[in-house]
């Protein structure tokens, strides 16, 4: 495993375990737990997951030091507000049972995002959360942020696979050093990725399967990862992308995979918009 070190001096895991949509409590504690004893110490999920409470049984049950992991959660839009945020952080961290968060997010930049951070800005000087940072800030929004706010934002969690690479966004995240960190880094299945023929052949050369490539891809641009899945060998799968390294013909091979836009949600349209502020709503 090897870390990254976030423009407060943190360190970060560059690989964790994702839980999104592994709603069914026994289920997500279950993976939460096994995904600790192979080797994750990154768990990222959100208060939009409904699954903070199993995380946090599985945190409590796994035998592995509170400080030696790294957990994250996320602002849902509902409470993107200053005093929406001290109420949703406090939730969280009860549904996780945690005295602390190592790392808080924004998930959408919608709602009255600049007060939440106000208010994640407050906790994070009070030492209740280690890094805060944000979710799904493309380039012009991020560069806003950043002008604005005191604190800068010490990650961006976008969507980033061979299929939407944004060298645009990740060139503007090194220039605040905002540490990028990818979420559907298999594009949700999509394009085949699993059996890619330009991935699998790349994977042949070193034992590998396309899925170990698409991560291994990413985290030599720098960009943490948060793979998910419920299957145990499938996570030490994943896990296992860190004794080998792609060479620039082989990157200059996935380049061209990109399609410059995602195919899995659109921000930019305005029904997405309003389903995110009516989704989850309290």
């Amino acid at each position: 495993m090897e870390y990254t070190i976030l423009n407060n001096g943190v360190k970060m895991p560059m690989e964790g375990f994702g839980v999104f949509q592994v709603r069914d409590p026994a289920v997500c504690q279950q993976a939460v737990r096994d995904a600790i004893d192979v080797g994750y110490r990154l768990i990222d999920t959100a208060a939009s997951y409904g699954n903070e409470e199993a995380v946090g049984a599985a945190i409590r049950d796994c035998g592995v030091a509170r400080e030696d992991l790294f957990i994250t959660t996320k602002l849902w839009v509902a409470d993107s507000s200053y005093e929406g945020a001290k109420r949703a952080f406090e939730d969280s961290c009860r549904k996780l049972g945690l005295e602390y968060l190592d790392l808080y997010l924004l998930h959408q930049p919608m709602g009255d995002y600049y007060g939440a951070w106000r208010a994640l800005e407050e906790l994070y000087k009070e030492g209740r959360i280690r890094a805060i940072g944000v979710c799904n800030f493309y380039p012009h929004v991020l560069a806003d942020f950043c002008e604005t706010v005191e604190i800068v934002p010490a990650v961006n969690q976008v969507e980033l696979h061979p299929f939407f690479q944004q060298p645009n966004a990740l060139t503007l995240m090194k220039e605040y050093e905002v540490q990028p960190e990818a979420w559907g880094p298999f594009a949700e299945g999509k394009h085949g990725i699993f059996t890619h023929p330009v991935l699998t052949e790349i994977g042949a050369k070193y034992g590998k399967s396309a899925a170990q490539v698409a991560l291994r891809w990413n985290v030599q641009r720098g960009v943490a990862v948060i793979p998910k899945s419920t299957h145990r060998a499938r996570m030490e799968q994943n896990l296992d992308i860190w004794d080998f390294s792609l060479t620039d013909e082989e990157l200059a091979a996935i380049a061209p995979l990109d399609i410059g836009h995602s195919e899995i949600v659109d921000h930019f349209d305005p029904n997405f918009v309003r389903a995110l502020h009516g989704r989850f709503a309290r």
